[in-house]
C-alpha cells in the first residue's frame, strides 16, 4: 500500500524539496553540478540507511520516494517498520540504483527521516516517562510551516497523539482572545453561537472553570498549573468535559502533571525543539 497520510500531497512535498535543492528556476540551477562533474552516468550504486543511536522510526517511506522520484527504476527495501525502536547500529533501508540519482536525492531523504525520526523518538521519551495509559500525550500547532502533517505524523509513530490538526477544525480560546471578548464565558458563548462544535477553553483560574463549562466549552486547558491545581481543577469538572494540562511540561513534570487525573497532556517542544535523530547512509559502488 503506498504511503498516506490524510491532508498531505507526498509526491508535490518531493518534487518542492528536490526542486529547492536543486536550484530549479535559478541561474545554472536545476542539476546536481558534483554528482554530474563526478560520477558517470551509468554508475549503480548500493546503499544501506542505520541509525546510530536508538531511535524511533519514522518517515523512511517518504525518504523512498525520494530516490524513486528521480531513480524510478531503483530498488528500495524498508527493512523496519514506521514507528518501530530502533537500536543503534539497526540497519533501516536498502537501496540500489542510479548513483548520479541516489547522491542528488540523499541529503533530501536523510533530512526527512532525521528530522521525522527525532520527533517520534522525543515524542517516545515523553510517553515513556509518563508512563500512564490513563493519559494521552498531545502534540500542539507549533510545527514548521510546510511540514505539519508529516510531524504530525512523526508523534503519532512515537506513541502520541495530534491536538487539532490548524485553525479550521476547533475553536482554541486562550488568554490574547478572551482579552478581547472580556471574559472566559463571554469568549465561550460567542464561539458557541457561531456554532463551532468543539471549543477548547484554556483557563489559568479555577474560578474560570465554571464560566466556561456554563457558556458551553467542551475541553478544557488547564493552562500552567502545578499537580495540586490540576487535581483541583479536574476535581471541579468531575468529568463533564476532558480536561488537558499544558504549559512547561518537560520529561521531568510529566509524569506528575499526568497523574493529577487530566485526560491529555499537551507539550509544545515535540515538534518544536525535538533534535534530529543520528542516521546516516552510507554507499558503496557496484561493478
Amino acid at each position: 500500500m503506498a504511503f498516506q497520510i490524510d491532508g498531505f500531497d507526498l509526491d508535490n512535498f518531493v518534487r518542492a524539496t528536490l526542486a529547492e535543492d536543486l536550484g530549479e528556476g535559478l541561474p545554472g540551477g536545476g542539476r546536481d553540478v558534483t554528482s554530474q562533474a563526478v560520477i558517470p552516468a551509468d554508475a549503480k550504486f548500493t546503499g544501506v540507511m542505520d541509525s546510530r543511536d536508538p531511535i524511533s522510526v519514522a518517515g523512511l517511506s517518504v525518504a523512498a520516494a525520494f530516490f524513486r522520484a528521480l531513480d524510478p527504476d531503483c530498488t528500495v527495501e524498508l527493512l523496519v517498520e514506521e514507528g518501530a525502536k530502533a537500536e543503534p547500529g539497526t540497519d533501516l533501508m536498502r537501496i540500489e540504483g542510479n548513483a548520479r540519482a541516489l547522491l542528488t536525492a540523499e541529503r533530501a531523504a536523510l533530512n526527512t527521516v532525521q528530522h521525522l525520526s527525532g520527533i517520534a523518538t522525543l515524542v517516545r521519551h515523553y510517553v515513556d516517562r509518563m508512563d500512564n495509559p490513563e493519559c494521552t500525550l498531545l502534540d500542539t500547532r507549533k510545527t514548521l510551516p510546510g511540514l505539519r502533517h508529516l510531524e504530525k505524523y512523526a508523534v503519532r509513530m512515537g506513541g502520541g497523539a495530534n491536538h487539532r490538526m490548524g485553525l479550521w477544525d476547533a475553536a482554541m480560546i486562550k488568554d490574547n482572545h478572551l482579552a478581547v471578548a472580556g471574559s472566559v464565558g463571554e469568549a465561550v458563548r460567542r464561539a458557541r453561537e457561531a456554532g463551532v462544535g468543539e471549543i477548547i477553553c484554556e483557563v489559568d483560574r479555577l474560578d474560570q472553570i465554571e464560566p466556561a463549562l456554563d457558556a458551553g466549552a467542551t475541553r478544557l486547558l488547564l493552562d500552567n498549573m502545578a499537580p495540586d491545581m490540576l487535581r483541583e481543577a479536574v476535581r471541579i469538572v468531575a468529568g463533564r468535559v476532558p480536561t488537558e494540562a499544558s504549559g512547561g511540561i518537560t520529561l521531568e513534570t510529566i509524569a506528575a502533571k499526568a497523574a493529577s487525573g487530566v485526560d491529555y497532556v499537551s507539550v509544545g517542544r515535540l515538534t518544536q525543539s525535538a533534535p534530529a535523530a543520528d542516521i546516516g547512509l552510507d554507499f558503496t559502488p557496484l561493478d
